[in-house]
């Protein structure tokens, strides 16, 4: 018989526990009160013919109990379950020394979550994972209801914002650079004015996305087609310049080969700065940024300086940084997304050059990771536009004036549902599978709303380079963020994960079949026909989201199977499948983008497909295909 534990692990049935338990209440009451050694060992022995696979360490405290009180040992049953608070106590009091005792002996890397910007060892790392300790235990312990965290504890779903629920802080945002750039902003007390050049916009730039990652958790994303018009501003100052210094009288022709001769050398130092300086100013919480650059050439008048920004994004990560050696090197961020559009499909558009120096960047550095415009639009009413960090979108969302607008937005918060257990509770049965789903959900929705009070009330002073100096709203001081909560302005995610073990659970079979398939986009359909209905019914954004992270579906599974064991083709490997994902890494490249993109068209809230680069052959067709196809994949070298 396996005991499993408050924190989910399953154990051997160990008969001396339950004898010491009740030895240690006996110790407490008067002889003539005690159980005598055959009392114990019946209670023992009625515990065990239970004959039960699997039992909870609760449920045996309970048996216990009655038992007791069948023997008409009152008092004894009484002290019994003082001890059994007491116990509870203690282990609510001290649930995070040894936590973080491990993480100040670094061995608290299971901590990170895989994140690529943390480093456990560096005193301030710690210090933000030590605050997030405190909040975790706080927020199980207190500020989550009971049903809440014992479901996080479960397996059941996880709540991933509790390292930060103590404080009224949110996820990911896309960052108003725009606004920021254009109007000024603020930072520690100091005005920075607009620039008034491109140099100075970078500058400015990267300070504004420490700013900003410090005062939030998750990821930013900013859209460089906004410093078009800096790199434009330097350009027109040089001329201005060359004239001062060599005359009026120097030919047009000549003036405008200089000026374009100091603005490489200007465009270069400014993508240098964005680049060196994200990966060595570190925020508040001892990390690099986890920010984004948005790339997508856009037919406006400031395009030509545009595609030379990206042009010098790609160059320079393709060439790297140096590390302490001297060598170049790869780097994780800033994170680069290129956008795919009618002017550099591979069609024979004007910017077509650059989706080949984007194929090369890919090829030696992993990014950038591709959007379809033509496909996003089909989803987005005809928006193309960023997601927060690198997975999160927003809907799209008109303002009082009719107009769209995604700058400035941002995610309250995510919960995920573990769909595998769910499908492995229903033991085969269709029927209470969606039952079951149906409850799950709302449990997911009560979380989700969790999130949503606790930034209620927040005011502007809490973080003013969010809501008072442009990243996100220009509210005046002391004024509440709550109107920026409602009405879709920003989102709450509802997140899935492994969608193929529920196909292999209830259908026997894969995803990739016809009817793995069919019955996978019934669930995704299910999941969000009920997250619309709350939208609906509550007037907050709440949006489906693919969960893509590869430690969560390692918690979920080893959860699941120290309390349902080793179950063929669902618990009997290291993790869950991402999402959606197709776990069949031999299938074909265009099998796997057509399988995947109807699931990314359903889940509007984030999500992304991954392509093996080393299987592809030819990498430009590859692009055309993704293009038609499908909306956002990354490469994995």
């Amino acid at each position: 018989m396996k005991v499993i534990k408050r924190d989910g692990r399953a154990v051997d049935f160990d008969r001396n526990k339950i004898e010491i338990a009740i030895e240690k209440a006996n110790n407490e009451v008067r002889p003539k009160e005690r159980a005598t050694k055959d009392e114990i060992k019946a209670i023992i022995n009625y515990v065990m013919e239970l004959d039960r696979k699997r039992i909870l360490v609760e449920d045996i405290q309970d048996i216990i109990e009655e038992q007791l009180m069948d023997m008409k040992h009152f008092e004894l049953a009484k002290k019994y379950m003082i001890y059994r608070y007491t116990r509870a106590l203690v282990r609510k009091a001290n649930s995070t020394d040894q936590s973080i005792l491990g993480l100040i002996k670094n061995q608290g890397k299971d901590l990170l979550d895989g994140k690529t910007n943390n480093v456990s060892v560096i005193a301030s790392t710690q210090r933000d994972l030590i605050a997030g300790e405190v909040s975790k235990d706080l927020t199980k312990r207190i500020l989550l209801p009971e049903k809440i965290s014992t479901a996080h504890e479960d397996g059941v779903l996880f709540f991933h914002d509790s390292d930060y629920f103590l404080q009224p802080i949110f996820n990911c945002c896309l960052i108003n650079i725009r606004d920021m750039l254009d109007n000024g902003t603020t930072m520690n007390g100091i005005m920075i004015e607009t620039p008034k050049s491109f140099q100075v916009a970078c500058n400015v730039t990267t300070q504004i996305i420490a700013s900003v990652a410090s005062a939030q958790y998750g990821g930013q994303s900013v859209d460089v087609s906004y410093l078009g018009k800096y790199l434009r501003k330097s350009y027109e100052k040089f001329l201005v310049e060359i004239k001062e210094e060599v005359g009026k009288d120097i030919k047009k022709e000549f003036a405008e080969k200089i000026a374009r001769r100091r603005l490489k050398n200007e465009l270069a130092s400014g993508i240098q700065t964005i680049q060196y300086q994200i990966n060595t100013l570190m925020t508040t919480k001892g990390q690099a940024p986890f920010v984004t650059l948005y790339l997508h050439i856009q037919d406006d008048e400031y395009k030509k300086e545009n595609a030379m920004i990206i042009k010098e994004i790609f160059n320079q990560r393709i060439q790297g940084i140096k590390n302490e050696d001297g060598e170049y090197v790869a780097t994780d961020f800033p994170k680069l997304i290129y956008v795919l559009d009618e002017n550099n499909n591979l069609s024979g558009g004007e910017f077509d050059y650059l989706t080949k120096l984007a194929i090369d960047c890919a090829k030696k550095r992993k990014y950038p990771d591709f959007i379809s415009a033509k496909i996003m639009k089909k989803n987005y009413q005809s928006n193309v536009y960023s997601p927060m960090g690198c997975r999160s979108f927003l809907p799209s969302w008109k303002d009082k004036d009719g107009n769209y607008k995604f700058e400035g937005r941002f995610n309250q918060g995510v919960v995920t549902i573990n769909l595998p257990q769910i499908a492995i509770v229903a033991d085969g049965s269709e029927e209470k599978f969606w039952q079951e789903l149906d409850e799950r959900m709302k449990l997911c929705y009560d979380a989700l709303m969790c999130r949503h009070y606790a930034l209620l009330g927040t005011t502007s002073d809490v973080s003013p380079i969010h809501w008072r100096y442009g990243a996100v709203a220009r509210l005046k001081a002391g004024e509440k963020i709550d109107e920026l909560l409602k009405g879709g302005y920003s989102t709450l995610s509802l997140g899935y994960t492994g969608l193929n073990e529920v196909t292999q659970a209830l259908k026997n079979t894969s995803i990739e079949t016809p009817e793995g398939h069919e019955f996978a986009i019934k669930v995704v359909k299910k999941m969000k026909e009920l997250v619309d209905s709350w939208r609906k019914e509550t007037g907050i954004g709440f949006v489906l989201f693919a969960t893509p992270e590869s430690c969560l579906n390692d918690r979920f599974i080893k959860i699941d199977k120290d309390i349902y064991g080793s179950i063929k083709g669902i618990t009997d490997k290291e993790n869950y499948t991402n999402s959606f994902h197709s776990p069949d890494d031999e299938l074909d490249i265009k099998q796997k983008i057509k399988l995947e993109a109807e699931f990314q068209n359903l889940t509007l809230g984030g999500a992304i497909s991954y392509i093996d680069i080393s299987k592809c052959d030819n990498l430009e067709e590859m692009i055309k295909y993704i293009y038609d196809n499908i909306q956002y994949v990354e490469f994995k070298n």
